[in-house]
């Protein structure tokens, strides 16, 4: 069996970024653009209020804190509209900073908002300050950071603007610096932090929307691998009532050998317990796809993975539910590739995994690593190679893997047929 990638084109998605450097030129933030195109390093916004949701969704929901941002800061351009929204106090105020545009009329209204997300946590920046204005130095008495557009300065007016700016105690953002010439004027001027194509132009991350019910189930996930009570695992489950129904359906199945019916969530929830609550939301990420189509495939696929896994697993060190858990849970996240349409290391970073899983998934390292080797040779016939690294493991025949592979497709095809093939 080879897994195919799940057709996730209609979810096209994309995200401008430009790197923001210190004194010694080491990145330590990025701005983040909207495009609405992921072939044109460009975007007209008619809308910034628009353009600021699309950026936060996109950078938030759909590629991640840590493939947008790393361990750097997020700038986001925001206007009238968006600050004065309960959308801007979703955001992890650590993490981003809220630059404000230019366009922005600094009203009473304004700054008393201003002055509710400053006292919040967030930093702020003024965007494309030209000249001191009245309006502006109450915002300047709040502002973390002021950035000055070098296309809009000639010489003797971006030195002029520096001088006033030193009244306030507050970090100067140089951007559009073109030449090493502009770039050692504002380090001598005192410049904290510089921004421009003499560094790096903007650049276009692309990727696929995540299907909204695959996200809450990773959400669900990782939280199922920490230390959450059931009641915080109930409560996020009502968000996804299609995912209620799809695990009450999984654990009703031949497959769990539960003797008695479950009828509600929270008594699935209690009568599965957190180990194999991890297992069945493994496995429920692959019982839909984004058009609607059950993913039959690679459920199937998944399913001989994980228990394949977990069964050979138990001949290496039988009685070790915890190595055994680990295996189930490699054999099935091994095909997340395939699901998502996305890299592997780009979906695993948002998954609180152990080392020996996450080194299994990404390089098929330790024993994990090996036995997931082991089942990829099998899927692809390649015995010679299969063969050999069964020799590695003494503990682990072949004949011991027929049978276990024999076991696994007939637990993978009761859980078919019970989840309505």
């Amino acid at each position: 069996m080879v897994a195919h990638p799940v057709d996730t084109s209609g979810y096209p998605i994309c995200l401008g970024r430009q790197p923001i450097l210190d004194r010694e030129q080491r990145i330590v933030a990025y701005e983040l653009l909207f495009r609405s195109s992921c072939s044109h390093n460009a975007a007209v916004v008619t809308d910034d209020f628009a353009a600021t949701a699309e950026v936060v969704v996109r950078a938030f929901a759909d590629f991640g804190l840590s493939t947008v941002l790393g361990d750097c800061l997020g700038y986001i351009n925001v206007d009238e509209r968006f600050l004065s929204s309960n959308l801007v106090e979703l955001l992890p105020r650590e993490r981003v900073v809220l630059e404000v545009l230019e366009t922005v009329e600094m009203t009473p209204a304004v700054l008393t908002r201003l002055h509710e997300l400053k006292a919040m946590g967030f930093r702020l920046a003024l965007d494309d300050f030209t000249h001191l204005e009245a309006q502006y130095i109450p915002a300047l008495a709040l502002a973390d950071i002021v950035k000055l557009d070098l296309s809009l300065l000639a010489s003797d007016e971006l030195v002029a603007a520096v001088q006033q700016l030193r009244c306030w105690t507050l970090n100067l953002l140089a951007e559009k610096i073109d030449d090493n010439t502009q770039f050692q004027q504002c380090a001598r001027l005192g410049f904290d932090l510089f921004q421009g194509y003499f560094f790096a132009k903007p650049t276009i991350l692309s990727g696929r929307r995540v299907d909204p019910a695959r996200a809450g189930v990773l959400r669900l996930m990782n939280l199922a691998l920490g230390e959450v009570e059931i009641n915080a695992l109930e409560l996020e489950f009502k968000h996804y009532p299609n995912l209620t129904y799809k695990l009450l359906r999984l654990v009703n199945s031949v497959a769990l050998g539960i003797p008695v019916k479950i009828h509600s969530l929270r008594h699935a929830l209690v009568v599965l317990g957190r180990r194999q609550l991890q297992r069945w939301l493994q496995l429920l990420l692959f019982t839909q796809r984004p058009d609607g189509v059950a993913g039959q495939p690679l459920l199937t696929l998944a399913a001989v993975r994980g228990k394949l896994m977990e069964l050979m697993m138990d001949d290496l060190a039988p009685h070790q539910r915890e190595q055994a858990d680990q295996a189930f849970m490699v054999g099935v996240l091994s095909l997340l590739d395939a699901l998502f349409g996305t890299p592997l290391p780009e979906l695993l970073a948002e998954l609180n995994l152990a080392d020996p899983v996450r080194m299994a998934l990404l390089s098929h390292q330790g024993t994990l690593g090996r036995l997931l080797q082991i089942i990829l040779l099998s899927e692809q016939n390649q015995f010679d190679e299969l063969i050999a690294e069964l020799a590695e493991l003494p503990s682990l025949s072949l004949l011991q893997f027929n049978q276990a592979q024999l076991q696994a497709l007939g637990w993978a095809n009761e859980l078919a047929i019970s989840n309505g093939r």
